[in-house]
């Protein structure tokens, strides 16, 4: 990627007022040609996003300091973070991959390095190397596309199917895009009888009609790429009705359906003559490691959900297991030699999109000015200016979560706060003023209302151990998704390693003992069921307005104990 004189200046004039000198200026763009670098192999590349959660625009997004795994899965990927990481893929500190990919050190490296993502930037990279690679390259989508913006919610997902299409997404399996429900579901993307907006395949092998079991979406496809066949099946997240609220999808049934799998990929291999077998999954690392062990005949698995950054594939028999992060940061070069209808060879390269050297596509930057335009004045509206870095990803409470929890807590005159363990939701720097759109992106679902009611300490408690066992169960098909219930008010002690009932220790309300019998003032947002409260956007926005500055000092509230 060539990069002008003109654009070099910018670069350093933006870098400057960030307080870098010329000299880490350029070390910072090095680093990132050195990054987008690829010596192409064999017939086929396979290019995949996922978990873009509706970003349109660049974005900071601090990857976490806390994933544990159980098991035989502890300090194994993707439960490593921070220098362990860093040594288990060879990365060096403060280089641009290490900013992508890790918490280290974010603030400074945000500095040097600048926001990822954004779809003008992702469709110039796309555009590179489908010229480097033509009638090579399968573009496609994990899904968790057209919900986590406030454009995309104010359109229903409109904004961010068109944005697919320009970018030339060729494949797409869903999860959160249930949220807006069956009908928009298939206005926006089809379904076995008709074409909707999106100009790709929609793929869904396992979401039939309830009673009946008739597949709902197409449970694959097949494209010729590079002169072989790829099967690519869909693989939906497989808790959609139990992650989110039955009514959007309450005549559906989901599930992982290994059997299924297994029956599909001998179709494709055996009846439609595939060379290669893909399966596009949106349903966490840890479930297509155990799928990929379970049925054999898969070529690759590029998988969603849990929004890990893998840095190299993990190979699990002669499957090549993929995860490509989240919020549009990176996209994932798979480079596959096949010969023989087998993987003979590859070469892979997660690609951080580092926006400040990637420059804008002219015609994906004027879409996304136009959808953006009517908005402009009531995403910018500032909140408040943030002296702590704020952020929300991690197995535990995050600062941007605190900020959630606070806000709730003093608009109820509460003594205990639930939020979502959402994996989605920007960071903000500190210096940064926090503008609406920030809040949306932490907030923009279609259920967002806030309660109010009376639990008891024994219903708090239940509440936290299913979360934790939904998070820490030793098989993981039994995860359904998302980290630890985000609470404010209280402290507790967890032991991942314990079973269920027997996770949670010592929880304290305000620093006294919780009380089983005795009923506290809860508060919270994003109920599975009906909730009447304003939307949590408006308490969290309200909250930001009133304190106007957000410094938050530590706050221990979680004690891992193994």
């Amino acid at each position: 990627m060539e990069v002008s004189r003109r654009d070099l200046v910018k670069i350093a004039l933006g870098g400057l007022a960030a307080g870098l000198d010329f000299r880490q200026l350029v070390d910072a763009h090095a680093a990132a040609e050195r990054v987008l670098d690829f010596e192409p192999l064999g017939q086929v590349t396979l290019l995949h996003l996922t978990d873009p959660h509706a970003h349109l625009t660049p974005v900071f997004y601090r990857e976490p300091d806390a994933l544990i795994g159980v098991g035989d899965e502890r300090g194994k990927p993707p439960f490593v973070t921070g220098p362990a990481l860093l040594r288990a893929y060879g990365i060096a500190p403060g280089s641009a991959d290490a900013y992508a990919v890790s918490h280290l050190d974010f603030t400074a490296l945000a500095a040097r390095y600048g926001r990822l993502g954004g779809y003008a930037h992702l469709a110039t990279l796309v555009k590179r190397i489908r010229a480097e690679r033509p009638g090579r390259t399968l573009l496609l989508d994990g899904g968790d596309t057209i919900q986590g913006s406030a454009t995309a919610l104010w359109s229903r997902g409109e904004d961010m199917v068109r944005a697919s299409n320009l970018l030339g997404v060729e494949v797409l399996t869903p999860h959160w895009e249930f949220t807006y429900g069956l009908d928009r579901v298939r206005e926006l993307f089809g379904d076995r009888e008709r074409r909707g907006l999106f100009q790709g395949d929609f793929v869904a092998h396992n979401v039939s009609e309830a009673g009946w079991g008739d597949p709902i979406f197409h449970p694959s496809t097949v494209r010729e790429v590079g002169g072989l066949r790829v099967g690519v099946i869909g693989q939906a997240f497989p808790y959609t009705p139990v992650a989110h609220p039955r009514r959007f999808v309450p005549d559906l049934t989901f599930g992982i359906r290994e059997d299924d799998v297994a029956t599909l990929v001998r179709e494709l291999r055996d009846q439609k003559k595939v060379d290669l077998v893909v399966i596009l999954s949106h349903m966490g690392v840890t479930v297509d490691l155990k799928l990929a062990s379970r049925v054999g005949g898969i070529d690759v698995i590029l998988g969603g959900h849990t929004h890990d950054a893998l840095p190299a594939p993990i190979e699990v028999g002669k499957t090549l297991v993929v995860n490509s992060g989240s919020h549009g940061k990176f996209l994932s070069r798979l480079d596959l030699d096949v010969r023989n209808h087998a993987v003979a060879g590859y070469r892979y390269r997660l690609l951080p999109v580092l926006a400040r050297d990637v420059p804008e596509d002219p015609e994906m930057k004027r879409f996304i000015a136009g959808v953006r335009a009517p908005h402009q004045a009531k995403l910018a509206e500032p909140l408040a200016v943030s002296e702590s870095l704020l952020w929300r990803r991690g197995n535990f409470n995050g600062t941007f979560d605190e900020v959630i929890l606070d806000a709730l807590l003093t608009r109820a005159d509460a003594e205990v706060a639930f939020s979502p363990g959402f994996r989605w939701g920007v960071t903000v720097v500190p210096g940064q003023t926090i503008t609406a759109e920030d809040v949306l992106s932490h907030t923009a679902l279609t259920y967002a209302n806030t309660w109010i009611r009376e639990m008891t300490g024994a219903e708090i408690l239940r509440v936290m151990e299913d979360v934790a066992d939904n998070l820490f169960h030793r098989d993981p098909y039994y995860r359904q998704g998302g980290d630890m219930v985000r609470l404010g008010g209280l402290t507790y002690a967890i032991d991942p390693s314990a079973t269920l009932g027997r996770r949670i220790r010592d929880v304290r309300v305000g620093g006294k003992a919780l009380e089983p019998a005795r009923r506290y003032r809860a508060t919270g947002w994003a109920s599975l069921g009906e909730a009447s409260g304003p939307p949590a956007w408006d308490v969290v926005a309200d909250h930001l307005r009133a304190v106007k500055r957000i410094k938050l000092d530590p706050r221990p509230r979680v004690r891992v104990l193994s």
